[in-house]
């Protein structure tokens, strides 16, 4: 559960793959400042899927750029695990990124001259760490990419790259995956087997998973969903279902 943004912090610091206390993001100054976090409190808990919704210019995404260590905070402060990310400098913080936290992205970011496989140890190799070959494999099984391993991005369908995209995400077994409209670019029968996919790793895998999601039909297959206005939290969802995630967005105003 998340705190209110009253600045009281959260109870167990411990339960929470990550968690910002007090956190606020300001973009430029005087009367053009744009105030995108307001004192958010927020705990991800370890072994669970969160959706974060919310219109345009809600704090969503930046709250979790925030999170994962790819912007910096105004005020306030954002952890992984019991690390601070505002007492990091770069090269801690890139190791941080690499090591501790994984990505997903519309855009898959594959690297063409590379097979499935590679793609999915890169983080790793570039790291200069020994991929787990047991659990690699173990995640690619999953995934349904046992097949394919060998295969470059261009000899696979956007599905199967975007399920390349989630092994990488895992493979390091970091701890806390964060998505951004992780299947905004898929139809909706492949995308509902990316989501399907992401659920069983929280079930299965124990992973830890937040995504920024638009859809109410995406965000059903988390947790719970959170709901962002204005820089601030203003309601949650736990086992929401696309229907109650509709609703509560009517009853929020919320046109996106």
């Amino acid at each position: 559960m998340f705190a209110s943004e009253s600045g009281t912090g959260l109870a167990s610091s411990g339960q929470y793959a990550a968690r910002a206390e007090a956190a606020v993001k300001i973009y430029g100054s005087g009367d053009t400042a744009v105030h995108a976090l307001r004192g958010v409190d927020v705990g991800f808990e370890r072994g669970k899927f969160t959706a974060i919704m919310g219109p345009s210019g809600s704090g969503k995404s930046t709250l979790m750029h925030c999170m994962a260590g790819l912007d910096r905070l105004s005020g306030g402060e954002t952890y992984i695990g019991d690390t601070a990310v505002s007492s990091l400098n770069d090269k801690q913080l890139t190791i941080l990124r690499r090591e501790g936290v994984g990505f997903i992205f519309q855009a898959y970011n594959l690297v063409p001259t590379l097979t499935a496989r590679e793609n999915i140890t890169l983080p790793m190799d570039l790291g200069k760490g020994t991929a787990d070959d047991a659990w690699v494999d173990e995640v690619i099984e999953a995934v349904g990419l046992a097949d394919r391993a060998t295969h470059r991005p261009n000899e696979l369908s956007g599905g199967q790259q975007q399920r390349v995209a989630v092994a990488r995400a895992l493979a390091s077994r970091p701890q806390i995956v964060f998505g951004d409209e992780p299947t905004g670019n898929l139809d909706s029968k492949t995308s509902a087997e990316i989501l399907e996919f992401m659920g069983q790793a929280v079930e299965q895998l124990n992973q830890t998973i937040v995504m920024v999601t638009h859809d109410p039909r995406s965000a059903s297959y988390a947790d719970r969903v959170l709901f962002l206005a204005d820089g601030k939290i203003v309601h949650e969802l736990s086992n929401p279902t696309a229907d109650l995630v509709y609703d509560t967005i009517r009853s929020l105003g919320d046109d996106d």
